[in-house]
């Protein structure tokens, strides 16, 4: 992929990539690496907010109590027996969030825990994409939709759940195009009588695709959500990198809503570029539980990252410093240069790397807006205890 597009990702929102679904692809060993440093500490302004906007000190300590749930399972301890940095283990990770927990809890003002954070922590810095500890950010949230339980004459498009026999076919699987048709209407057998709920607008069923959950408001009044059950197996394919190699647009012009504007106001262009994209989702109810990320706990409001987790610590520690949009009071969007302390909590096809990094925004419009908003080069640094 060309690097310049690999960067988009999911930096125009939803459609460059998936943050749910995981590749199987890694990067090769020489990329594997963070390095211990010592750095100038950034101020979370965010964790103590102001008297007309309150700060997020308490998420950010539910955050961390959702790392250390994971660094209990067998599956953390299969991961970090393997983890190919030196000093950087399970107990290591687990001891540093609950120090970090703990001083959250006493500190009084944001100098206070500023200071016994550089007293007890080092920072282990990502090499980036350029060897010099350059990261481009992007966003992902989860959306919200209008959805129903059956099919009518304004709710066609399918979402499906996984076949029975689906872990058993044959590979390779098939495709797109093969599984839903050139209309998105579905004509595979492979599939049928698996719909999982229907949607009225084509472009929101395959964004939902794209994101790996969702919630729904149904015509019936209730809401649900929905999340990632399997995919078929192939390499994600980002429509906005095909339009680009298309010349229908600029690279750099490219923003989400000139995107959506675009198959908004010309639908036909749907059954040419969704189907370039192989990778068919499936899906299963949540009963209501919040977005998870890859290592199998809830993400939190821009306070969980996607990394690349061949190569970065899972439900590790981090200190993130880049640009974040956010709305005024006019309604207008303002970008803010930001430190953020953040937990390492999920992964992404397109998240490939030392030098990329996924934020979630949260859930609905706003938080799409903002996602889609995010395209900054910054830092990534990780905070372990130093003994």
């Amino acid at each position: 992929m060309n690097k310049a597009i690999a960067i988009l990702s999911i930096g125009l929102g939803l459609i460059f990539c998936s943050p749910q679904i995981i590749s199987s692809e890694e990067p090769p060993l020489s990329q594997v690496k963070l390095t211990e440093i010592n750095a100038v500490w950034g101020e979370d302004e965010q964790l103590w907010g102001t008297a007309e906007n309150p700060g997020d000190k308490w998420a950010l300590i539910r955050a961390i109590s959702y790392s250390l749930r994971y660094l209990d399972t067998p599956k953390a301890a299969e991961v970090y027996n393997n983890y190919p940095i030196p000093g950087i283990t399970r107990d290591r990770v687990r001891r540093s969030l609950i120090r970090f927990k703990e001083l959250l809890k006493t500190a009084k003002n944001p100098e206070e825990l500023q200071t016994a954070v550089q007293k007890e922590f080092i920072l282990y810095q990502s090499q980036g994409n350029d060897n010099q500890g350059t990261v481009h950010f992007t966003g992902y949230f989860e959306p919200v939709y209008t959805a129903s339980r059956q099919r009518t004459q304004e709710y066609i498009y399918p979402l499906y759940r996984q076949p029975k026999n689906f872990e058993s076919l044959a590979k390779p699987h098939p495709t797109r195009l093969e599984l839903e048709g050139k209309d998105g209407l579905g004509n595979s057998s492979i599939i049928k009588g698996n719909e999982l709920i229907w949607m009225r607008d084509r472009l929101e069923a395959y964004l939902v695709h794209v994101q790996g959950s969702a919630k729904l408001k149904l015509t019936d009044g209730k809401t649900i959500s929905i999340g990632y059950d399997g995919s078929t197996d192939y390499p994600y394919v980002s429509i906005g990198k095909e339009l680009v190699n298309d010349g229908v647009f600029a690279l750099d012009k490219l923003t989400l809503p000139i995107l959506i504007d675009y198959l908004t106001k010309n639908p036909q262009e749907l059954s040419n570029y969704l189907p370039r994209n192989n990778r068919f989702v499936f899906f299963r109810e949540t009963n209501g539980a919040p977005p998870q990320g890859s290592i199998g706990v809830p993400v939190t409001a821009e306070r969980s990252i996607a990394t690349d987790k061949s190569i970065m610590p899972p439900g590790a520690l981090a200190l993130i410093k880049t640009r974040i949009p956010y709305t005024t009071n006019t309604g207008e969007i303002e970008t803010k240069l930001v430190s953020r302390y953040v937990l390492d909590q999920d992964t992404g096809s397109a998240i490939k790397g030392p030098g990329r990094v996924d934020i979630f925004m949260g859930t609905g419009k706003t938080a799409g807006d903002r996602a889609g908003l995010i395209s900054n080069t910054g830092q990534l640094y990780y905070l372990l205890l130093k003994n």
